[in-house]
């Protein structure tokens, strides 16, 4: 069975973010969309479940002040890991470096440094954007799937079928 991809404006919903940032980010190469590319002018990105969750990690990183250099070593560690794995990872940051954190002792081993850290458990944040998803619609191969329907493109769909 294919992955269900969201709309652009689903995964801006769904991770918080603006368009503006979503569309930047996939044209800088930060997040791209993995179900389905834009293809030319008018065609639709399509974003997975896995690209909405790294969106919304991306946006806690931004909002704790790290740079968007360290960002992107992070987004790039993230793609190499699997699925299963990213829900038991827990991310550290100094606002300088970010850190996986797996285990107690690599949080106390952090900490012995002296900096202020935070954490972004990335099983709490999956639970988060399965819970925004949930209420928001999909696509497989071109068919609407799932939410209410309540998407903004949804909504001109109707009415021009009407």
């Amino acid at each position: 069975m294919s992955e269900i991809g969201y709309r652009g404006a689903t995964a801006c919903t769904a991770a918080g973010i603006s368009y503006r940032q979503l569309d930047y980010w996939a044209r800088t190469g930060l997040v791209e969309p993995t179900v389905r590319e834009a293809s030319g002018s008018g065609s639709q990105r399509l974003y997975g479940f896995r690209d909405i969750l790294v969106l919304k990690i991306v946006k806690r990183l931004l909002d704790a002040g790290v740079s968007l250099q360290n960002i992107r070593t992070a987004v790039n560690y993230l793609r190499d890991r699997g699925v299963a794995e990213l829900e038991s990872i827990t991310l550290m940051s100094d606002g300088a470096s970010i850190y996986e954190c797996t285990s107690p002792d690599e949080i106390i081993d952090l900490l012995q440094g002296g900096q202020g850290v935070f954490g972004i458990a990335v099983g709490k944040v999956w639970s988060e954007v399965e819970g925004s998803l949930a209420v928001l619609q999909g696509e497989v191969e071109g068919s609407a799937v799932g939410g209410e329907d309540n998407d903004e493109l949804a909504e001109r769909r109707k009415r021009k079928l009407a």
